[in-house]
């Protein structure tokens, strides 16, 4: 079992990667499983419709990381932890490394304390394979903008904002390489997913 997670800006593709490699798992046999952050589990959504609802009273940047890091340690020990622990591989739309780059370099709180928040939600339990959906903010605000679904509070930041959301993730993948792949994600699905396999493939995961 392995846990992945899939990090880029809104409109990246992340979605649609985890299902096809879910489906690709599960053809080989494998146990599998598809979650998100924020939820994953009915208290840690319940804080994620509080994080992004619209129209509503939101929380300073530092109540904003305290909630992301409650989702998260719920959905530790609630899902992600017993799944690894059963062989299951995890597949998580997002986890830690989001929260550095919208809360570190998008609202600015200090690097140190959302480290040090992130490794104690986290329990021990960090995505072994980071995979980075890298698109310009201009061309994921175009695949934004053809969804039905109205955007969230975080999806109407500022451009400046996602800007520094998108230098977060790339940084990141910066000082630990080994952990992460970042991949063009104006690339097609097809093309997204050959490149995802050869990667588990190299590390002898498939």
């Amino acid at each position: 079992m392995h846990f992945l997670s899939f990090e880029g800006l809104d409109g990246s593709g992340k979605s649609t990667l985890m299902k096809t490699l879910a489906k690709y798992l599960r053809d080989l046999g494998r146990a599998v499983i598809t979650t998100r952050e924020p939820g994953g589990t009915p208290l840690a959504e319940d804080v994620r419709n509080l994080i992004l609802r619209v129209g509503e009273e939101a929380p300073v940047p530092r109540s904003e990381l305290f909630l992301y890091e409650a989702s998260r340690a719920q959905h530790v020990a609630k899902v992600i932890r017993p799944a690894l622990d059963q062989g299951t591989w995890v597949l998580c739309d997002r986890f830690s490394e989001s929260s550095v780059a919208f809360q570190c370099y998008g609202r600015q709180l200090p690097r140190q304390q959302v480290d040090l928040l992130n490794r104690f939600a986290e329990d021990g339990v960090r995505p072994e394979l980071v995979v980075l959906l890298d698109l310009p903010l201009e061309v994921a605000r175009a695949r934004q903008g053809r969804r039905a679904e109205a955007a969230d509070r975080m999806e109407r930041e500022a451009d400046d904002f996602h800007q520094r959301v998108r230098r977060g993730f790339l940084e990141q993948s910066q000082e630990e390489p080994e952990r992460w792949l970042v991949l063009d994600a104006a690339l097609s699905a097809d093309e997204l997913f050959s490149l995802t396999r050869a990667e588990l493939e190299r590390r002898g995961w498939l």
